[in-house]
């Protein structure tokens, strides 16, 4: 819970209009300022995306992997979010991409002005891609609009297959869900893929599930080639075109 969501705001007896005016206050000035991060990113040509997840699912995991496949290709750099510690920050600049690292103390997920404040910290006119590593949550990530180009949510198999039932606001805001940690699947007898699969069809979405595994047995060329459709039918938006080649960027 936090007081900049809205998430902590509860209605009294008999006002709940005051309640959805601070949602409404707070989710208007959030999205001025998300468009204004857009603009910037189309700007410079990155393309950018917003993870999402429950805490531990493994967003830093899947990072550390990517960076390593395509550093020699794309220009990389991350955004983190947590409530305390750079932990996540230092593990992606140990490979060498720049890393900007938002603690939010109780706030429950980023928005647009915080990201705004990183992004003017990284070299946006040197960069392809920009990931931004939203706070571990379910729940609040899902209504702020960061300026990003695309959602992706993480599916941990060490969770429950009826998340997506459970928290449909999240995944219906997806344009990818990652079925992350796929290597534990042959020692877990309570998730079925199928389910998640079902309960994410439920939501009336086309949403595509992949599966990824970034530690034990790592497979994530499922997830590589997303990001590269992704990029590739994004970059005739850009004002400027650029090369698809390109030098990596060292932090």
């Amino acid at each position: 819970m936090c007081q900049t969501c809205g998430c902590a705001v509860t209605p009294e007896k008999g006002q709940p209009s005051v309640v959805i005016e601070v949602l409404q206050d707070l989710l208007s000035a959030n999205n001025q300022a998300a468009a204004h991060n857009r603009e910037h990113f189309d700007e410079h040509g990155v393309l950018t995306i917003n993870l999402m997840s429950s805490p531990g699912a493994g967003k830093t995991a899947l990072l550390e992997a990517t960076i390593l496949a395509l550093r020699d290709r794309y220009r990389i750099a991350v955004i983190e979010g947590d409530l305390e510690t750079d932990n996540d920050a230092a593990r992606i600049r140990a490979h060498g991409v720049p890393a900007i690292q938002i603690t939010t103390g109780t706030a429950c997920h980023l928005d647009a002005h915080l990201v705004h404040r990183a992004m003017h910290e990284l070299p946006l006119a040197r960069l392809d891609l920009l990931f931004i590593e939203n706070v571990g949550n379910l729940v609040c990530p899902a209504s702020f609009d960061l300026g990003q180009h695309r959602n992706v949510t993480l599916l941990s198999v060490t969770e429950g297959d009826d998340k997506p039932a459970k928290y449909p606001v999240i995944f219906r805001a997806s344009d990818l869900v990652v079925l992350s940690k796929a290597d534990l699947l042959d020692v877990l007898e309570d998730f079925d893929p199928e389910r998640a699969a079902a309960a994410l069809r439920a939501l009336g979405r086309d949403t595509p599930m992949i599966r990824t595994a970034a530690r034990r047995a790592p497979a994530i060329e499922s997830w590589l080639s997303w990001l590269e459709r992704e990029f590739l039918a994004w970059r005739p938006v850009l004002r400027v075109p650029r090369p698809l080649m390109t030098a990596p960027v060292r932090a």
